[in-house]
Parts: structure tokens; C-alpha cells; sequence
């Protein structure tokens, strides 16, 4: 293939991931292993067409393994304040949520579902901690008041 056929390539790969597909940065490198076989042809190096594509393998899993993993993280990473999830979180109700019941709770910028794990009501106002996340149910549990002097 020639240097520009390579440097297409890498450019449809690139736009793609940026700008159609989310493929977990898989065709950012991919993309950028054609580019850089391209410019080796431009460079005049005059490669036999199943070496550079062995080239454009190579090159594609080194950058891979090398980069990948970092640069996802960093550009994709997940959001301040939930890598370890809400519970033990503290949280108000908006409403009373009998014992065992379940109720709806506007948190984090959506609406949850509630469970009261504890063997008391909760009154509306009251504050509650969160116990445990079970998919999109926040299961919630009273909050254990301190003895004082400890």
C-alpha cells in the first residue's frame, strides 16, 4: 500500500473513535500504527506490502500495551468522589420510609431507589447512611449515634 493509502487508514481509525465509535481506545493506536507505517514508506524505506502490514501489526500491539491502558485512564477515568462507590455515605430523606420499604431518593443527580434495611422507620428529614449499593438501589440503614465521652 502506499504511504497515503497508510495515513487514510490511520485517519479513518482516529476519526472514528473520536468521533462515531467507542471502542475503548483500541482504533486511536491502531490508527496511529498505520500513520506511523506510512510515514516509514514516506520515508522511501520501499517495504514489500505483507511487511508492512506485519510493520502495522507490530507497531499497533506495542502501542497498545504500552500506552493504552494509561492514557484510558487518564482521559476516561472515573468521575472525583466515585471510585469507591456511595456507601457509607451519608444521605437526607425526602420522604417517611417505613421499615423494609422502598421509596425514591434524589442523589448524585438521579433518582434512586431506597430500601430501609433497618427494623425502624425513617422519618422524612432524618438523616440515614448508606449501607450498600445493589445495582440502582441504595439500601439504607440507621445511623449509629456515638456514646458520649468516646
Amino acid at each position: 500500500m502506499p504511504w497515503w493509502g497508510w495515513m487514510i487508514f490511520g485517519a479513518l481509525l482516529l476519526g472514528s473513535e473520536l468521533l462515531i465509535v467507542d471502542a475503548g481506545f483500541y482504533l486511536v493506536f491502531i490508527g496511529i500504527a498505520a500513520a506511523i507505517t506510512g510515514l516509514v514508506e514516506l520515508g522511501g524505506v520501499g517495504l514489500e506490502p505483507w511487511v508492512q502490514w506485519i510493520l502495522f501489526s507490530i507497531v499497533a500491539l506495542i502501542l497498545m500495551l504500552l500506552f493504552r491502558r494509561k492514557l484510558y485512564a487518564k482521559l476516561r477515568g472515573s468521575g472525583i468522589g466515585y471510585a469507591t462507590g456511595p456507601a457509607g455515605e451519608v444521605v437526607t430523606l425526602e420522604q417517611d420510609l417505613p421499615s423494609g420499604d422502598k421509596g425514591r431518593l434524589a442523589y448524585r443527580g438521579t433518582e434512586w431507589t431506597v430500601i430501609n434495611d433497618s427494623d425502624q422507620a425513617f422519618a422524612a428529614g432524618q438523616h440515614v447512611k448508606i449501607a450498600s449499593v445493589d445495582g440502582l438501589t441504595l439500601r439504607l440503614e440507621r445511623i449509629e449515634q456515638q456514646q458520649q465521652g468516646e
